[in-house]
């Protein structure tokens, strides 16, 4: 995996973990793993992470049809480009279920 990726995918493993209970600092700001950066910015780092492996991806695809590249590239980047978008896909299941819990919670 790219360096970018992972970067991006702890990033946003530690932004979704790292929410405190509403007792435990209900002023403070959400902390993530940089200083500086929010949950926000961190989920465009992931969804920008997303297109660009696609693009690899799609690049790879057209040079394995043009018979510039290789087979096992394209493969690897395929699989690269899904990989990425199921992580974003469960990350953003899990940011759901956690929405409608705090929606379902009596006030």
């Amino acid at each position: 995996m790219p360096i970018d990726m992972l970067k991006a995918m702890n990033a946003a493993a530690s932004a979704v973990t790292s929410v405190t209970p509403a007792g435990a600092g209900a002023g403070k700001a959400l902390k993530t793993g940089n200083p500086g950066s929010s949950f926000a910015d961190t989920l465009g780092k992931l969804v920008k992470s997303v297109e660009k492996t696609t693009d690899e991806a799609n690049t790879a695809a057209t040079n394995m049809l043009d018979k510039t590249g290789d087979v096992h590239e394209t493969m690897i980047a395929l699989q690269r480009a899904e990989m990425t978008f199921q992580l974003t896909v469960q990350i953003r299941n899990k940011l759901m279920s956690a929405y409608n819990d705090i929606m379902r919670m009596p006030i």
